[in-house]
């Protein structure tokens, strides 16, 4: 009897490992599909790979450019301020209004403004559960970093929120060190990457929020 315990305790044990196994190349295989996406531009491949938590935040995002007044966009992270600037400076009223988070997150994939992988890859993963995250390989060298994935109806997604903290201390750093005010090393920013200088509009909503409740009722 004792034998034959000990024989199912090591078939389960090899089929938890192999399960596991199994779990880590889909992840790596997520991950892969995302970067190849980003590099040939497939923004709406993309945003097959990503989790519905990263969905909900663009929604978000989307909704402060549309309705934000300058009173809202001020309490902003920097990193939410710069998306909402960088959008509103850049994207056409009539485009924008057209956005739902997918497309959005599509958009700023092939515009760039998703940050491309071209020089990563991901290490060591971690499984737990439904919940997996990857260590950050650049140049084939380990750094302290991880993206985060989510099983969703049994598919493997990518969390891009979780390399928001690490950006916005990025940005809080290169502000400090420009010793410029926040907001003015955002529009030195976009004037640099865009070659036009931003004008007070970057404040304004596109709709107010009582039309846009209006419609969100009809």
């Amino acid at each position: 009897m004792k034998k034959i315990i000990s024989l199912l305790f090591v078939c389960s044990l090899f089929i938890s490992v192999f399960a596991q196994k199994g779990e880590e190349k889909l992840v790596r295989k997520t991950f892969e599909n995302y970067k190849m996406a980003l590099q040939k531009g497939q923004g709406k491949v993309a945003v097959q790979f990503v989790d519905s938590k990263t969905i909900a935040y663009y929604s978000n995002i989307l909704d402060l450019i549309k309705t934000a007044d300058s009173a809202k966009v001020e309490t902003l992270s920097i990193l939410d301020k710069l998306i909402v600037f960088s959008v509103r400076h850049r994207v056409p009223e009539e485009e924008i209004l057209n956005f739902d988070a997918k497309s959005f997150i599509a958009y700023a994939i092939n515009t760039g403004m998703i940050g491309k992988v071209a020089q990563l890859s991901i290490g060591e993963v971690v499984i737990t559960d439904n919940t997996a995250k990857g260590q950050f390989i650049v140049h084939k060298q380990e750094i302290p970093l991880y993206f985060n994935f989510y099983k969703e109806n049994e598919q493997w997604k990518m969390d891009l929120t979780s390399l928001f903290p690490m950006s916005s201390m990025t940005f809080e750093k290169l502000v400090k060190e420009s010793e410029l005010a926040e907001n003015e090393y955002l529009f030195s920013l976009l004037e640099m990457l865009t070659g036009t200088k931003p004008d007070n509009t970057i404040w304004q909503p596109i709709i107010s929020e009582q039309v846009d409740e209006q419609e969100r009722n009809n």
